[in-house]
This record gives C-alpha cells, sequence and structure tokens, in this order.
C-alpha cells in the first residue's frame, strides 16, 4: 500500500496517476475531503493535526508521501506544519512506513546563490522558519534512525488544472484568461520552475528507490532558467495573441496589501523574486540519467491550452 496524504491537491492527484501507471495498484488517498483518482483508490478522511486519526490513515502503508499544503498564512504555518510532521514522523515509524515528504525551499536564503541539497537553512520571515522547523524534524529523525524517510524538494512550480503557485495566480492563470500578468518586484531576473508533472514523476520515481531513503533531494527542473519577461513573451507566442503585464513595485505591494491579506502574506517572500534564483537539481539528474525533464516551452504550451 502507497499512501498519499494531502491528496487532494495537484501534486498529489499526478502523484497518484503516476504511482498507479508505474508502481503500484494499492493506493490511498488521504485528506479532510479525499475524492478518488482510480475506481479502485482507497479513500480515507483525516485531519493530520490529529494523531489518532493520522495513525490510522497510516496503518497498513509500505510507503508514505506527505504533500499536504495549507493557506497562506504564516500564523497558521507556524502553528500547524510541526504539530502535523510530529504526527506523521510518529505514526509513520509505529507502522514501520516509509516517509516521502515534499517540501518547497522557503528555507533558503532570499539570493542568487546557488541553491543544493547542502545549502544551509537561512530563513526569511514566518513561512520560511515553519518550513525550516518542519524539515529539520524529519532530518532529526532521520539521523535517529527514528524513521526511513527522504526530503523531495522542489523550487516554486507552475502547471496545469489546479496547480497553485504565486506564478500561476499572477502570470500564467492571468495571462490565459486574457488578463494582464502581475510580476513581483522585476521582471528580469531568472527564474527555477518545476512543472508539477516532473515533480510528481521524480517523487514517484524516489519513493520506489529503496537507495534513495535517508537523503535530501532536489527534483529535476529545466536548466535553461527563463527571466518573467522571458516567460511572457513565450506565453504570447503560444497564445498567439498580444500578453501584457505590470511589475508591482514593493510601495504598490505594501498598498494592496492594506486591503488583501492573500497578498499581505507574500510580503515575506518578496526577496525570491529580486534576485536569479539558482535551484540545482544535479544529484537527481546524475542519479537518474534517463529521466526526461519538460522543457519550459512544452510545460507553458500545456499549461496555457491545456493540451499535451
Amino acid at each position: 500500500m502507497q499512501t498519499i496524504l494531502g491528496a487532494n491537491g495537484q501534486i498529489g492527484t499526478e502523484l497518484a496517476q503516476v504511482l498507479r501507471q508505474e508502481y503500484t495498484q494499492s493506493i490511498r488517498l488521504v485528506s479532510r475531503n479525499p475524492n478518488k483518482v482510480h475506481p479502485s483508490d482507497e479513500i480515507v478522511s483525516a485531519d493530520l493535526l490529529d494523531y489518532a486519526q493520522t495513525e490510522r490513515a497510516i496503518a497498513g502503508s509500505h510507503i508514505v508521501y506527505l504533500c499536504a499544503g495549507m493557506p497562506i498564512d504564516s500564523a497558521l504555518w507556524l502553528k500547524q506544519w510541526p504539530i502535523m510532521m510530529a504526527n506523521v514522523i510518529k505514526a509513520c515509524a509505529h507502522h514501520k512506513a516509509k516517509l516521502v515528504y515534499f517540501d518547497n525551499t522557503y528555507m533558503y536564503q532570499q539570493s542568487a546563490q546557488l541553491q543544493s541539497e547542502s545549502s544551509p537553512f537561512e530563513p526569511h520571515g514566518s513561512k520560511g522558519h515553519a518550513r525550516a522547523q518542519a524539515a529539520q524534524m524529519l532530518l532529526t529523525a532521520m539521523d535517529n534512525h527514528q524513521i526511513e524517510a527522504m526530503i523531495c524538494r522542489a523550487p516554486e512550480f507552475y502547471g496545469p488544472s489546479k496547480t497553485q503557485s504565486i506564478t500561476n495566480a499572477t502570470v500564467l492563470d492571468k495571462l490565459k484568461s486574457g488578463k494582464k500578468a502581475l510580476v513581483f518586484m522585476r521582471d528580469d531576473t531568472l527564474r527555477t520552475l518545476i512543472y508539477t508533472p516532473d515533480a510528481s514523476r521524480a517523487m514517484a520515481l524516489l519513493g520506489n528507490t529503496p537507495d534513495a531513503y535517508n537523503q535530501t533531494w532536489h527534483l529535476p527542473c529545466d536548466d535553461n532558467r527563463l527571466t518573467y519577461a522571458e516567460i511572457i513573451t513565450l506565453a504570447q507566442s503560444i497564445l498567439n495573441r498580444p500578453c501584457g503585464y505590470t511589475v508591482l513595485k514593493p510601495w504598490q505591494h505594501t498598498l494592496i496589501g492594506l486591503f488583501n491579506k492573500q497578498v499581505r502574506e507574500t510580503k515575506e517572500l518578496l526577496g525570491r523574486y529580486t534576485a536569479d534564483n539558482l535551484f540545482d537539481s544535479t544529484k537527481f539528474k546524475t542519479r537518474f540519467p534517463d529521466f526526461e525533464i519538460t522543457r519550459y516551452e512544452a510545460g507553458l504550451r500545456h499549461t496555457l491550452l491545456d493540451v499535451d
């Protein structure tokens, strides 16, 4: 049995698809209100903030994927991430289940420094501190041989369907609907983005590779990095119509944030958009040289036109 915690999101849905296609017919989908991806999927309703519910959801699992997300709310992240991670670690240890944790890069320095698996945690803001704390809890459990696990870390993602990211929400979804894109801070810094189906395929591969455990892995990305200006130019070619955009300056972000909590919650992330984002996935590419990475043009075409 391979179990996905936080199964309703884009990553969880795509992960369920690739697991069934390539690795197992026994899939359990867990969330507060789970939905089947395949008719034979087992669904379990559970709140990961409750240990008893978490333990029951994990019982009988061989591999567990933690893909849970939360609303972009700093207070919520600081309060709930440590509880959730502690419950999942304890339950996986109890049932001797392997854990694959889908993580982000909020704990890294907001600079143009190359980000590798050995980069130190230098979080900026509450969300970064919350993710750093959760990751460190798992690293400690791995070091103490409490659990067999791995961290699969991804930069900001983009992708089709219900993908939720700043790039999707402020750029791609707006262009797709014929509106002007909104670019945070600068349009000339290089972005490393991961296509959500690639992230899911890579995580499934790692989870089913026994010698990949007890390590951190950066999930594979196209190294032909683009700026937002270049992404929007490419989108214009794909959509075959003019695509405009506005660069949101710090004072404008502050002003909008006075009336919009969701925008206000992104303030601590703005430093990520003022410098090149250089996320390195050489380790994965070296270990799995045959893994096919979706290039930006193909990923953007699928995302903007809903085609393969």
